[in-house]
């Protein structure tokens, strides 16, 4: 038990540079409160005392504005930055290391039985807004952009955004790319610098957590630098037939 509160705590002092103290983030962070509450609504929950387990996660919601099903699992040193509009359903699952930003929403579609919420892998970060909705699975190191509703399965190591959500990243390349995934040459834009995806591939605990929720590509100024290519390549063509 205590070796979990340190691990929550240092999660923290680790993800946010404006926490000073581990006694700050005891008495002053509703996301850290969140998840020890959730905690103990979780054991009420698993051992059948679900009226304890609800009366918890609702005490939880009215004091820290973080919306936690008692039935959803949680695993090690999950962050909840600011926390206010968070919400995580009954069946979701997630993975360690995982942070999640304000007014984000792990939720069903409202069409599903059974399990109907998501399932998020290790190292992900889930921005300030975006909602992940439905039975999918989110793959470990992914990074959900601020605002995106995602609807279907995401891929490791990649970054989504937009309404609906878009795969605009794979490790580490923009997409579409012909070379996703075969950076192993040198050949790639990123192959050697701290961008590279595949440089931080098997870090665990904190040296795995990426927070960069700025460096996130526009899908649509990438589908326009598509077509752009193409208009040359053909005008070169077309340049060239008519000089012959």
């Amino acid at each position: 038990m205590f070796q979990t509160l340190r691990s929550d705590i240092q999660a923290v002092l680790h993800r946010d540079p404006a926490a000073k103290s581990a006694l700050e983030v005891l008495l002053c962070y509703p996301g850290f409160r969140a998840v020890r509450m959730h905690r103990r609504a979780n054991y009420f929950y698993r051992h059948g005392m679900h009226l304890f387990a609800r009366m918890t996660s609702e005490w939880c919601r009215f004091t820290t504005g973080v919306d936690i099903h008692p039935g959803a699992t949680i695993g090690k040193r999950l962050f909840i930055d600011h926390g206010e509009g968070v919400v995580i359903g009954e069946t979701a699952v997630i993975g360690d290391d995982v942070t999640i930003y304000q007014g984000a929403t792990l939720g069903g579609t409202g069409k599903h039985t059974g399990k109907r919420h998501p399932t998020v892998g290790n190292h992900v970060t889930v921005s300030a807004g975006a909602k992940v909705l439905g039975p999918l699975t989110v793959g470990d190191h992914a990074k959900i952009g601020a605002g995106a509703v995602v609807l279907q399965d995401v891929p490791a190591f990649s970054t989504v955004v937009g309404v609906p959500g878009h795969v605009v990243r794979l490790y580490g390349c923009k997409v579409p790319c012909e070379r996703v995934g075969q950076c192993d040459d040198g050949k790639c834009e990123c192959i050697g610098t701290e961008d590279c995806v595949r440089m931080k591939e098997g870090l665990a605990g904190e040296a795995g957590v990426d927070l960069n929720q700025v460096d996130l590509p526009d899908p649509v100024e990438l589908q326009l630098q598509q077509l752009k290519k193409r208009l040359d390549a053909l005008e070169e063509t077309l340049g060239a037939k008519n000089r012959e």
